[in-house]
């Protein structure tokens, strides 16, 4: 049967689980490296960072041309939420350290783009230390903002407000961006309310994709590929109810049509109650002689970089 359905293993809410604050007992307490089965998300609500102090703390570890593009703005939320995204992925960065325990000051980071426009870190390399060979990715609303990190494996993210309102009708839209077997899906749901929730679920699963891809929309178009749920064996990695049936998600590209690919793992879990936010990696093919069939792990983090983190305990792909 095809496609995103209300059922629990595809969605988990992160706001409702067990928290665990703690203030970071330094700026930046360090971390080690993800593994190579793991993937970890940081997020940070724009509406609980309200000290001009730490803005401004926040201001000075971006590089004159990202001050520049900020201050070219219009409107104090633009400005700031491109502040805060800028921040999060250099303090995220910064959190991680190598087998040699060196850590980069977040003030330092360089990045670049690859062809397609996808932001990357261009390590310096001048005292002769090998850079941790992370990838990450970062997505943002208005209401939050996301980073993605994980070790050797590309990795894309997407959130999206779990209200938001579509300009035109949902088939309408679907029959712009999706394939027919996507728009199918959806017809098939009388609801109108669960209608445009799945196509939300839809499109932020599509979006990590490309992302993850490097490509973005214009080299991926959505209409190019179906996202598909193959059935797995009971046990789901996502549910807290684990006699849940478990699936898979595989990408069918339409440019091969032989080519169904489940070399990429997919999460889709609920963030502070109003978001969706989806997160796909390459799957690890071979890791100490085990199989790409491991789950990844994901683990999912609330901040305010200098101030606190929200642990959140780890999540079974």
């Amino acid at each position: 049967m095809f496609l995103i359905r209300q059922r629990p293993y595809l969605t988990m809410n992160i706001h409702c689980l067990q928290r665990c604050f703690c203030s970071a007992p330094s700026p930046l307490a360090a971390l080690q490296l993800p593994s190579p089965m793991e993937a970890h998300l940081w997020y940070v609500l724009p509406e609980e960072v309200r000290s001009e102090k730490l803005m401004a703390q926040y201001t000075e570890l971006l590089s004159p041309c990202e001050r520049e593009n900020v201050l070219s703005m219009r409107g104090e939320q633009l400005k700031k939420s491109a502040v805060l995204s800028r921040a999060l992925v250099r303090t995220t960065i910064a959190r991680y350290v190598d087998q040699t325990n060196f850590q980069v000051d977040p003030k330092s980071l360089k990045f670049r783009k690859n062809r397609y426009g996808k932001p990357e870190v261009d390590w310096e390399n001048a005292d002769g230390r090998h850079p941790p060979p992370l990838h990450f990715n970062i997505s943002h609303t208005s209401s939050l903002i996301a980073c993605g990190v994980t070790v050797d494996s590309p990795i894309g993210i997407d959130v999206e407000e779990k209200n938001r309102k579509l300009k035109n009708h949902v088939l309408a839209f679907a029959r712009r961006y999706f394939s027919s077997q996507e728009l199918e899906h959806l017809t098939a749901i009388s609801d109108p309310e669960i209608q445009r929730q799945e196509l939300v679920k839809l499109w932020t699963i599509k979006e990590a994709y490309v992302k993850a891809l490097g490509r973005g929309f214009s080299a991926a178009p959505f209409k190019t590929f179906t996202i598909r749920f193959k059935a797995k064996t009971r046990g789901s990695h996502l549910s807290m109810d684990k006699d849940t049936e478990a699936s898979e998600i595989i990408v069918e590209s339409f440019d091969d049509p032989g080519n169904i690919t489940s070399n990429w793992q997919f999460a889709l879990v609920e963030l502070a109650g109003s978001h969706y936010a989806a997160i796909c990696t390459e799957k690890a093919k071979i890791i100490e002689g085990r199989s790409s069939s491991v789950p990844m792990k994901l683990t999912v983090r609330r901040t305010i970089p200098f101030v606190e983190d929200e642990c959140l305990p780890e999540i079974q792909l």
